[in-house]
C-alpha cells in the first residue's frame, strides 16, 4: 500500500520497494481542471489547463546539472525521460510521467528536484485532484503519493526531491507553493528548497 505523504515528510523509497531493490522510478503527475459554469450557472464546461512536470538535477553545491521538461524530453546522459506534454489534464491516471533510471543517474548529481508549473498561467484554485506519485518502474507498484490539490493563487509548486543517502533512495515531499510559467522561473525557489 502506498504511503500518502504530508508536506515535509521524508521516506525511503528503497525500503518501500522491498527486497527486490529499486532500479528505476516513475514520477507521475495528474490533475483535472475545475469545471466552469456558464451563463447564469448553466452549461458547465471543462477548461484546459496545461500543467508541466519538470525535473532538475543538482550537484552538491546546488548548481543545476541537467533538466528534463517538455522542451527536452531526456537528460543528456539518457538516465531520465519525460513522457511528453499533456496540455489539458484530460483523461484518467497520470497526465505526465518522468522515468528515472536510478542506476544511471550521474554520481555528481546529489538531488533530483521535481516541480510543476502552470504554463497557461491559471493558478491552483482552478485545479482539482492534483497529485504526484512515485511508482517502482520495474514492478509498477505505487510507493508514495502526495496530494497537490491545495487551493491558492500560486501557479507552481516544488513537489518533491529524490536523493541517494547512505545507499538508499529517499524522497522528501517538499510542497512549496511558488509562481512561474516554466522551470526556469522556479530556479531560485528550487535552490532554496535544497
Amino acid at each position: 500500500m502506498p504511503i500518502n505523504l504530508q508536506k515535509g515528510q521524508k521516506i525511503s523509497l528503497t525500503k518501500e520497494a522491498g527486497a527486490a531493490g529499486l532500479s528505476r522510478i516513475v514520477m507521475g503527475l495528474g490533475w483535472d481542471a475545475k469545471k466552469t459554469k456558464g451563463f447564469f450557472g448553466l452549461g458547465a464546461k471543462d477548461q484546459e489547463i496545461d500543467l508541466d512536470a519538470s525535473c532538475v538535477l543538482f550537484d552538491e553545491a546546488k548548481n543545476p546539472l541537467d533538466v528534463v521538461y517538455f522542451g527536452q524530453l531526456a537528460s543528456k546522459d539518457g538516465s531520465i525521460k519525460h513522457s511528453g506534454d499533456n496540455r489539458t489534464g484530460a483523461g484518467d491516471g497520470d497526465d505526465e510521467q518522468i522515468l528515472v533510471e536510478l542506476s544511471r543517474v550521474p554520481d555528481v548529481a546529489k538531488s533530483i528536484l521535481f516541480v510543476v508549473n502552470s504554463f497557461t498561467g491559471q493558478n491552483f484554485s482552478q485545479i482539482e485532484n492534483a497529485y504526484c506519485r512515485v511508482v517502482d518502474g520495474a514492478t509498477g507498484t505505487e510507493l508514495a503519493r502526495y496530494d497537490l490539490s491545495c487551493t491558492g493563487d500560486h501557479t507552481a509548486m516544488i513537489m518533491a526531491k529524490v536523493y541517494l543517502h547512505s545507499g538508499e533512495w529517499k524522497m522528501h515531499a517538499i510542497g512549496d507553493n511558488t509562481s512561474g510559467k516554466t522551470f526556469q522561473h522556479l530556479m531560485p525557489a528550487m535552490q532554496a528548497a535544497l
